[in-house]
């Protein structure tokens, strides 16, 4: 198991080692074949005592296609790494039972699955609580990309769109989370345990609160929402603006049984447009 942590006292939502089941979590929420620009970030690197070949795979966060070449996750999703590590993205529907059917070697089956890029993270990354600049980019070959699935990319905020939101229409919008993660925590004889993942699902959220770089979002089962855990990170949250849908954040971190707040890192705010500026168009 792998987990990352973001800025000071918050539990990140990386990802876990995990078994084919339902993702995000168990209540209120839905398979999403249809959001076939959500992707896993899956990777290779070593466990042993020999770095030159590496052995291990597994996919590790969630992310979304925001051109036909740039992915974007979470910067703790793709940092602490051993030296050999290599990143693969995916668009598969089933990442983690499209990883136990390939066959060979961790490359092999990373590259059977995914396409081999490179990973780009803010350089202030882990920055602040207040701004922890925990945004990412894999850059693929699109040719490679555009041969395996069709997809759509997201899009990004105007700058300020949630600050011009107001309210109002914030409380009212539609938000959505999308991603491969695990599912809420489950108690056993060893304590909470967090089971399922690697399967794109998709959950309505409620707004909760809006500061200057996070939007948090209500996951509440009593209130009709779903919502992310571990394995989400970097994974899209969607609303719904003017008829439209917007990929207006991404997921970074939440409470750690994954019950009640999905906290995300704001795509309309300045220290995320300047880094995402020099990879992909801004609207």
């Amino acid at each position: 198991m792998r987990r990352a942590s973001v800025a000071a006292a918050v539990v990140a939502i990386a990802a876990v080692t995990a078994t084919p089941a339902s993702a995000i979590n168990t209540y209120n929420a839905t398979p999403a074949p249809e959001r076939t620009e959500v992707g896993a970030l899956v990777a290779t690197w070593d466990n042993d005592d020999n770095p030159a070949t590496p052995d291990r795979v597994d996919w590790v966060c969630s992310g979304a296609m925001v051109d036909r070449d740039t992915f974007l996750t979470a910067a703790h999703c793709t940092t602490d790494w051993p030296s050999n590590v290599q990143f693969y993205v995916s668009l598969e529907q089933d990442v983690q039972s499209a990883l136990d059917r390939a066959p060979g070697t961790p490359a092999q089956k990373a590259a059977a699955v995914g396409v081999r890029g490179v990973a780009h993270n803010d350089p202030d990354y882990p920055g602040t609580s207040s701004d922890p600049h925990d945004i990412s980019v894999v850059e693929v070959p699109a040719r490679q990309v555009a041969a395996r699935w069709s997809f759509t990319p997201a899009t990004l905020p105007s700058a300020g769109l949630l600050d011009a939101m107001g309210p109002r229409a914030l409380d009212t919008a539609e938000y959505t989370a999308v991603g491969y993660g695990t599912q809420e925590a489950q108690n056993g004889p060893g304590g909470h345990t967090h089971p399922g993942g690697g399967v794109r699902m998709k959950a309505t959220l409620g707004f909760n609160a809006l500061n200057n770089n996070w939007l948090r979002l209500s996951m509440i089962e009593s209130q009709g929402y779903g919502g992310a855990c571990y394995g989400d990170s970097g994974g899209p949250n969607f609303a719904t603006i003017g008829g439209k849908r917007v990929l207006v954040a991404t997921t970074i971190t939440g409470d750690a049984p994954c019950y009640a707040t999905n906290v995300t890192y704001r795509l309309d705010a300045p220290a995320a447009r300047s880094f995402l500026a020099p990879f992909v168009a801004l609207p």
